[in-house]
């Protein structure tokens, strides 16, 4: 008989494996511990802000509400800031105030951001006029809000080809912007809609938790094809932009709805500080994962409790 016993049937390779695995095991705890006091830390450590200044940030949704906002605050910072509406006179209104703030330089296109074939061209158009683009802000988006069984099989598909599908013709189309250069940021606009289950939005609802796992997805694919190009998901409570039609809430003024101006003013500062993930206000991603521990009837009571969500559409 030779000597090619398998690791099962060697002694001494058993013990090397149990030896390489209690190890790896301990490397693991160490590290996990070290992660999570690093990362509490920096809860009370004021991150620096990253320098966006000649970025060229392309922005879905800017004719009016956080869009507009946003256009604003990148084009303050110093940015290069390409606006996408389907709505060609709001979009020009935001152009205008953006370049009146004499920073940095807006340019305004109409798209239509679910139709791919227009998308594709467009990117090509502003590569050639504006330059590679390094940030793209997904935050085109639609809420109607009634039950289920009131929405029409075209509402609902509207909703996923707006908040859902117009994700991946930008990305398709901006992506290679980034591969070029190998460096960029997505942004995409989520929704504390896209963490917990509400009354009045299952298509909406279904749509954010899409763009969650679409982002979530994405990172891994960068991080383990070693592509450095940065995300970042945001989960904003319900903002005062029109689309949240009838809010409802308990504690008026501790859950108040947020201003366009203050939700971007937070998207911004995630994009700058390089955050994986973001809630706006943060205490409601906090919030959220301690009572994800507990049973589900006392996760549906502490809903109740809040009284929190949105009514009918009139």
């Amino acid at each position: 008989m030779g000597d090619d016993q398998t690791p099962s049937q060697n002694p001494a390779l058993r013990l090397y494996a149990a030896i390489t695995l209690i190890a790896d095991i301990i490397g693991l705890l160490l590290k996990f511990t070290l992660e999570i006091i690093y990362s509490f830390m920096k809860l009370f450590v004021r991150a620096e802000l990253k320098d966006l200044s000649g970025e060229v940030v392309v922005i879905t949704g800017t004719g009016h509400g956080i869009g507009r906002e946003l256009a604003l605050q990148y084009t303050n910072l110093g940015c290069e800031v390409v606006c996408l509406d389907i709505n060609e006179a709001s979009n020009a209104e935001t152009v205008e105030m953006a370049n009146g703030l004499k920073r940095g330089r807006a340019y305004g296109f109409q798209c239509d951001v679910t139709n791919r074939d227009q998308v594709l061209e467009l990117a090509t158009k502003i590569k050639l006029q504006i330059g590679h683009v390094s940030v793209v802000v997904n935050n085109a988006g639609i809420m109607p809000s009634r039950p289920l069984w009131e929405q029409t099989h075209e509402e609902i598909r509207k909703v996923f080809d707006i908040n859902v599908m117009a994700h991946f013709w930008i990305f398709e189309a901006f992506l290679p912007h980034m591969f070029e250069k190998n460096r960029g940021h997505l942004v995409s606009i989520s929704s504390v809609a896209g963490l917990i289950g509400a009354t009045n939005l299952v298509p909406y609802c279904a749509s954010k938790f899409a763009v969650r796992g679409m982002m979530e997805a994405l990172f891994e694919e960068f991080r383990e094809h070693k592509i450095p190009i940065k995300s970042t998901i945001i989960y904003p409570y319900m903002v005062d932009t029109g689309l949240c039609k009838s809010p409802k809430m308990r504690f008026t003024k501790a859950m108040a709805l947020l201003t366009p101006k203050a939700a971007a003013a937070s998207i911004i500062e995630a994009h700058r500080k390089e955050l994986l993930e973001a809630t706006i206000p943060r205490y409601i991603g906090y919030l959220n994962k301690f009572v994800r521990n507990y049973p589900v009837r006392c996760q549906i009571m502490l809903k109740d409790f809040f009284e929190s969500g949105v009514g009918t559409d009139q």
